[in-house]
């Protein structure tokens, strides 16, 4: 269940970076936000309460819920049209939990591929407490970018080989590094002025509470 739900993951990050990129409307993108909100709780509470108190299946559990709750802020704020510092806040509670799940990928799990894709969404959630915390509209672009990049990288790739290989290939870990660091460098110089003429513009912001994730 948890591999579906990632699956999912993939979409709500897609749609809410190709929000923040302007090209869908805030209110539109709230719906897959509570789509997958309630997915990713209702997953992780089902698969801890099945756990039968193994608690390496209730930590791998646990993180789906970060998605969830993000997800359903994001959500019920969009359509509220509420400002976004409380998300851009708790995207930063996200982010330092995020280092710490990949910790426990690496030294735990052993597993180095999603130890990689948490550092990932730590840093696309240490974006969104910037873009939507501390309202550096400036990163808009480049988060959103970002976002879309890893709606498939992080979520959808890997939850598409999980589902239908039951594995992600060997070496993954080290791929997905260097492409992060390669890509995410690229988007700065990329992003960093917009384009002109004939491209959508972004709202602002403080209208756009992007997820997340997820």
């Amino acid at each position: 269940m948890g591999t579906v739900g990632l699956l999912y993951v993939g979409a709500v990050l897609f749609i809410n970076g190709m929000m923040l990129l302007g090209y869908v409307e805030g209110r539109s993108a709230a719906m897959m936000n509570l789509f997958v909100g309630v997915l990713q709780v209702v997953t992780p509470t089902y698969l801890i309460f099945t756990a039968n108190g193994d608690p390496a299946k209730t930590l791998a559990a646990s993180g789906l819920y970060l998605f969830g709750f993000t997800s359903l802020y994001v959500g019920i704020g969009l359509l509220a049209k509420l400002d976004s510092t409380g998300v851009g806040y708790f995207s930063l509670f996200v982010a330092v939990l995020a280092v710490g799940y990949s910790w426990a990928n690496f030294a735990i799990a052993g597993d180095a591929t999603f130890g990689v894709i948490w550092l990932y969404w730590a840093f696309l959630w240490a974006l969104f407490f910037v873009l939507l915390g501390l309202k550096h509209d400036g990163l808009t672009r480049y988060t959103g970018w970002v976002t879309v990049v890893q709606a498939w990288v992080t979520a959808a790739i890997p939850a598409y080989l999980l589902l239908t290989y039951g594995a992600l290939p060997s070496g993954s870990a080290t791929i997905l590094a260097v492409f992060g660091v390669v890509v995410f460098g690229a988007l700065v110089p990329l992003t960093r002025h917009q384009p002109r003429g004939g491209t959508h513009t972004p709202s602002k912001p403080a209208d756009l509470p992007a997820v997340p994730a997820s």
